[in-house]
């Protein structure tokens, strides 16, 4: 690969602008858990895998939405599909999307307010 290549594919360092394709890419991810049924799949998928019935189940929609969802989140790398004998059992499959959600979950107290950060 040569180097210009290579350096497309890294993150930016902190303090440096990021690029137009890494707004519109960040823009893009955070669009896609925009759905508060998106949101909460993910949320599952950091505890561990699950069929897209017992996804549905917990999120409380159908199991068409449910793999719409899925879909839409495989498609974007945020999950992974992994077959299980004759089912499918869906996994969290990027690691900075998952800390992203835990992250968020940590700043939101259970009424939908902001949690107050711990003193410093």
């Amino acid at each position: 690969m040569d180097p210009s290549a290579a350096a497309a594919h890294e993150p930016a360092t902190r303090g440096e602008a990021p690029t137009p394709a890494q707004l519109a890419a960040a823009a893009n991810t955070f669009a896609l858990l925009s759905s508060p049924p998106r949101l909460h799949l993910v949320w599952l998928l950091t505890t561990g895998g699950h069929d897209v019935g017992t996804l549905a189940a917990r999120v409380g929609v159908s199991v068409p939405t449910t793999s719409q969802h899925l879909s839409k989140l495989r498609l974007a790398g945020i999950v992974r599909a992994v077959r299980d004998g004759r089912r499918h059992v869906y996994v969290a499959d990027d690691p900075h999307v998952v800390a992203l959600v835990q992250q968020i979950f940590d700043h939101i107290a259970a009424d939908g307010t902001l949690a107050p950060d711990p003193p410093r």
